[in-house]
């Protein structure tokens, strides 16, 4: 049992030391291969990860945890963003437990989360523009690669919990 535990907890270090590291080298990362990576959601592709494949706890660390880092290691995005950034993972996370609890379907929760976080993500960035707090476009990556992105991601999870079996309260 105690090797278990050091187990799953070896594991979710290692992921959250991985996505630190993405995330800290993600500009120097797209200047290499000439690609804006953000554009992919990355900070939520490690949530995802951290979903699909550590306890429960472990998304919610990094869904703060990322953002902060970002923003403290590589001085962006802005601090009001980065709390955005952070409120819509964080967002995601719980109502993806939530709705799975409730519904035990993990595509519709995690569809749904992942629709719902960034809505409300958009709205309290359209009110931060309109307040004067931050400058920009209010959509910054393209609908098409958001909607790409997250039916990406909600299959991956489905496809996670239909193999390796229903999730544990950890």
């Amino acid at each position: 049992m105690k090797t278990k535990i050091i187990l799953k907890i070896s594991a979710s270090l290692l992921l959250d030391i991985i996505a630190v590291v993405f995330i800290i080298f993600l500009g120097d990362i797209s200047r290499s291969i000439g690609y804006p990576v953000y554009i992919l959601d990355p900070m939520r592709m490690m949530v995802i990860l951290a979903i699909a494949f550590t306890p429960r706890w472990n998304g919610w660390i990094l869904a703060l945890l990322l953002p902060l880092v970002s923003y403290f290691l590589g001085a962006h995005p802005t601090i009001i963003k980065t709390s955005l950034m952070a409120a819509e993972l964080l967002l995601n996370v719980w109502l993806f437990w939530f709705l799975l609890d409730k519904t035990k379907i993990s595509l519709l929760a995690i569809l749904l989360s992942i629709v719902f976080s960034k809505v409300v993500y958009y709205l309290f960035k359209y009110l931060c523009i309109q307040l004067g707090w931050l400058s920009g476009e209010l959509v910054a990556t393209p609908l098409d690669i958001q909607v790409i992105t997250t039916v990406s991601f909600s299959v991956f999870v489905f496809l996670v919990f239909l193999f390796n079996g229903k999730p544990k309260r950890r």
